[in-house]
C-alpha cells in the first residue's frame, strides 16, 4: 500500500486505518498476536475511532521484543523488503521500508520552501540512527542536491556552505547556531551566506533562538518525529503549531487510560500506516497537546515534556538502563550521576563521578570520558565529586518553557 498523498486523496484515512489493520494481523504473526491478547478482532477496527481499542505500545515493549525475537521482535512481515537497518540508543532497530521519502519529511522540507533548486546540508548524523537518510531521503524525493554533512567537521562545513551556495540546511537548531558562529568567526564573506530555509528538529525552539537565527537564515521552521514513525507534525509558520501530516495517525492520549483526548496534555500515540511493519498504536513517550486555531483545525502543541525516565540529550534518546549498562564497563567508580542541563540553547551531558579509594583519578576521568562516547555515542563533562546525593542515575535540570 502506498503512502502517498495521492493515496489519500481518494481514500479516507479511517480505509486506509481499516485496511492496514487488517492487512498487518494477516502478514504479520506478533501483531495478530498482540490484537488476540487485547482480545480485539482486527475485523472490528474499522477507522481511526476504532484504533482506542488496541492498548498503547511503548517503546520498551518494542525493545523487549526485539530481545526476545531479533532482529525486529517479529514486528516485521516475513516478505517485507528492507532497504537499510538502523541502530538507535537501546538498541533498538529499525527497518528502512521500501519507496521515495519512506519516513514523509518531504511536506515539512516543503513547508520551508525548499524544492528542486536548492543545495541542503544534512546535519544529522549518517552513522547508525537513521536521522541522516531520513532527510536525505526527502531531500532526494524534492530533487535537492545534498551535503551530507552530518554532525562535527564545522569547519568543513562552513566553508562548503560558502563554497557550494548551500541554500537550505536540516539538523538540530543549537547546531545551525555554531554552524552560523563558525562562519563568522572565519570570517567567511556575508555575501557569499545564500542558506535562506532552515528545518530543524529533535530539540526546542525557543523563541529567542528562532530570533537569533533568523538574522542569518530568513526561514527557520521547526518539525517533530521520531526514528520509529518519521514525520509526524511541522510548523507552516512560526508559532502555530504543527500540523499533522496525511498518512499518518497521531492521537493525544491519557496517561492512564492510553484513551485518546481532545483537552489536556497526553502522550503522543501513533499508528503508522504500513501493514509490513505495523507500528499501531505506538507510544513516543512524549508529551503534548492540541492547539486549535480559529477555524477550529488542530495542530499539536509542540513537545511539553517525557513520559517515564527517558530524556532525549541533543537529539539522541538516553534512558537510566542504558547509563546504567555503559557505566558496568568502567573500572575504579564508586558512584556516578549524569545531569542534562542547558546552556545557550544547546544541551549539556556531565557525570559526576566519585572514584574508587586509590583509583588515579585523571585515569577514572578518561575511562569514563571514553566509554560514554562509545557505548552511548554522546560527549560529557566529567568532574571528579566527593558524594553523590541524590541516588538517581540520569538527573533532567532543562525546563520545556
Amino acid at each position: 500500500m502506498s503512502t502517498g498523498s495521492s493515496q489519500s486523496s481518494t481514500i479516507t484515512r479511517s480505509d486506509r486505518v481499516a485496511r492496514v489493520v487488517t492487512d498487518a494481523a494477516r502478514r504479520v504473526p506478533a501483531f495478530a498476536a498482540r490484537l488476540a491478547e487485547a482480545d480485539v478482532d482486527p475485523g472490528t477496527i474499522t477507522g481511526v475511532d476504532d484504533l482506542a481499542a488496541i492498548p498503547v505500545q511503548t517503546k520498551d515493549d518494542v525493545l523487549a521484543r526485539q530481545h526476545a525475537e531479533p532482529p525486529f521482535g517479529g514486528l516485521l512481515a516475513p516478505d517485507a523488503d528492507v532497504a537499510r537497518v538502523f541502530q538507535s540508543p537501546g538498541p533498538i532497530y529499525e527497518p528502512q521500508l521500501p519507496g521515495p521519502d519512506p519516513w514523509r519529511w518531504r511536506p515539512a522540507l516543503r513547508a520551508c520552501g525548499v524544492d528542486a533548486s536548492d543545495v541542503l546540508l544534512n546535519c544529522f548524523s549518517y552513522h547508525l540512527s537513521p536521522a541522516g537518510a531520513m532527510f536525505d531521503e526527502a531531500a532526494k524525493a524534492l530533487g535537492c542536491t545534498v551535503l551530507p554533512g552530518g554532525v562535527g567537521n564545522l569547519d568543513l562545513q562552513a566553508r562548503a556552505v560558502s563554497d557550494l551556495s548551500v541554500t537550505a540546511y536540516a539538523g538540530l537548531p543549537s547546531y545551525l547556531r555554531s554552524l552560523i558562529e563558525r562562519y563568522s568567526d572565519a570570517k567567511l564573506d556575508k555575501q557569499e551566506w545564500q542558506l535562506r530555509a532552515a528545518l530543524v528538529t529533535g530539540e526546542p525552539l525557543p523563541d529567542d533562538l528562532r530570533a537569533s537565527l533568523t538574522e542569518w537564515v530568513p526561514t527557520v521552521l521547526m518539525a517533530y518525529g521520531t526514528a520509529e514513525t518519521g514525520l509526524l507534525g511541522y510548523e507552516t509558520a512560526p508559532g502555530e503549531g504543527l500540523v499533522v501530516p496525511d498518512d499518518v495517525v497521531v492521537q493525544i492520549c491519557d496517561l492512564d487510560t492510553g484513551a485518546p483526548i481532545d483537552e489536556g496534555e497526553g502522550q503522543i500515540v501513533v499508528t503508522a500506516l504500513r501493514p509490513e511493519y505495523p507500528l499501531v498504536r505506538f507510544g513516543t513517550g512524549d508529551l503534548s497537546a492540541w492547539h486549535y486555531d480559529d477555524n477550529g483545525e488542530r495542530r499539536l502543541a509542540g513537545i511539553l515534556g517525557r513520559v517515564g525516565a527517558a530524556v532525549k540529550v541533543r537529539g539522541m534518546f538516553l534512558h537510566p538502563r542504558q547509563v546504567e549498562a555503559t557505566m558496568r564497563g568502567v573500572s575504579g567508580v564508586a558512584a556516578y550521576q549524569f545531569v542534562v542541563n542547558r546552556d545557550a540553547h544547546r544541551d549539556e551531558l556531565r557525570c559526576d563521578v566519585v572514584p574508587e579509594p586509590g583509583a588515579p583519578a585523571e585515569q577514572v576521568v578518561a575511562a569514563v570520558r571514553d566509554q560514554v562516547r562509545s557505548g552511548l555515542r554522546l560527549t560529557t563533562d566529567v568532574r571528579i565529586a566527593t558524594t553523590i546525593d541524590d541516588e538517581a542515575t540520569l538527573v533532567d535540570l532543562r525546563t520545556w518553557e
